[in-house]
C-alpha cells in the first residue's frame, strides 16, 4: 500500500498484464497451471504439509461466499471432531463485543497450492494481539476500529504482493506463470540495515517490518517490506508507505537491485 521507494521501472512486463494475459509460453492458457508449481507440489506430500500454516488449513470455511454467505451467517462453522469453533475463532474472555469470524480470501497464490492465501478474521486478529501482549482495557477500542484494522492489514499485503510482482516481472522468462507466498514472518523490532542507514540521515524509522519468502518456479526468494507512516487513512484504507524490495540474498538479488537503482537515476 502506498508508494515503495525502491519500485522497478521500465519492465517490460507488468504484473497487471500477466494476471490478465499469461504469456504464451504459459501452460495456464490453456488451463493446465504450471508445471513447475506442479513438479513442486507432486514431489512429496510432506512438502505441502510444511509450507501450510495452521491457520489456513481451514481457512476457506470461513471465507463468506457471495451467494450463501448471507444465509450462512446464523450458521457455526464447527469443528466434526469436538464440534466447537478452532480456538483462534473463539472470543477472548471479557471480550467487550462480539466480532465478526468471517475471512477474506486475498489475491496471493499459495505455494505448492491451488489456493491462495486467506487473511485472518476480526476476531483472530484480537486474540492475536491479546497473545503478543495487548489488553483492551487500556486502549478506547471498539467494533468499528477492529473493523478498519482488518482492513487497512489486508490493504498492507495487497499493496506489498503488488510490488513484489513488479520485482518479479524482471524475472518473467525463467517464470512465466509467476510467483507464489511460501512464507512470511514479522519483524517489527529487527530494523534492516537499510530503514537503520535512512534513520542516520535524518528519516523516521518504520513502524513494522516483515519478510516474505516467495517461490519464483522452484527458487525460494526472500523480500524486505519496511512500513512507514503515511499519514491519514484514506476511503481504500490506504495509509502505509512501503519500501520492498529483494533481500542481498544472491548475486541475482543484487543484480535487480543495481539495474532499478540505474534506471531510477537515468530516468
Amino acid at each position: 500500500m502506498g508508494s515503495s521507494v525502491s519500485t522497478p521501472v521500465q519492465t517490460s512486463n507488468t504484473p497487471n498484464q500477466q494476471a490478465a494475459s499469461p504469456p504464451s509460453g504459459c501452460p495456464m492458457r490453456e488451463g493446465k497451471g504450471c508445471p513447475m508449481k506442479e513438479a513442486t507440489s507432486d514431489s512429496s506430500c510432506e512438502s505441502k504439509a510444511h509450507t501450510v500454516p495452521a491457520h489456513q488449513e481451514r481457512a476457506y470455511e470461513y471465507v463468506e461466499c457471495p451467494v450463501t454467505g448471507a444465509g450462512a451467517k446464523n450458521k457455526e462453522n464447527l469443528d466434526p471432531s469436538n464440534l466447537m469453533p478452532p480456538p483462534n475463532q473463539m472470543p477472548a474472555p471479557d471480550q467487550p463485543f462480539a466480532l465478526s469470524t468471517v475471512r477474506e480470501e486475498s489475491s496471493i497464490p499459495r505455494a505448492d497450492s491451488e489456493k491462495k492465501w486467506v487473511y485472518p478474521s476480526e476476531q483472530m486478529f484480537w486474540n492475536a494481539m491479546l497473545r503478543k501482549g495487548w489488553r483492551w482495557k487500556d486502549e478506547d477500542i471498539s467494533q468499528k476500529d477492529m473493523y478498519n484494522i482488518i482492513k487497512i492489514h489486508n490493504q498492507n499485503n495487497e499493496q506489498a504482493w503488488k510490488e513484489i510482482l513488479k520485482w518479479e516481472a524482471l524475472h518473467a522468462h525463467e517464470c512465466p506463470c509467476g510467483p507464489s507466498l511460501v512464507r512470511f514472518g514479522g519483524k517489527a523490532r529487527e530494523y534492516s540495515p537499510r530503514a537503520r542507514i535512512r534513520s542516520w540521515m535524518g528519516y523516521e524509522l518504520p513502524f513494522d517490518r516483515h519478510d516474505w519468502i516467495i517461490n519464483r518456479c522452484g527458487t525460494e526468494v526472500r523480500y524486505v517490506i519496511d512500513y512507514y507512516d503515511g499519514g491519514e487513512v484514506n476511503k481504500d484504507y490506504q495509509f502505509t508507505v512501503l519500501d520492498v524490495r529483494p533481500a542481498f540474498d544472491s548475486f541475482s538479488a543484487v543484480w535487480d537491485r543495481m539495474k532499478v537503482a540505474w534506471w531510477r537515476w537515468t530516468s
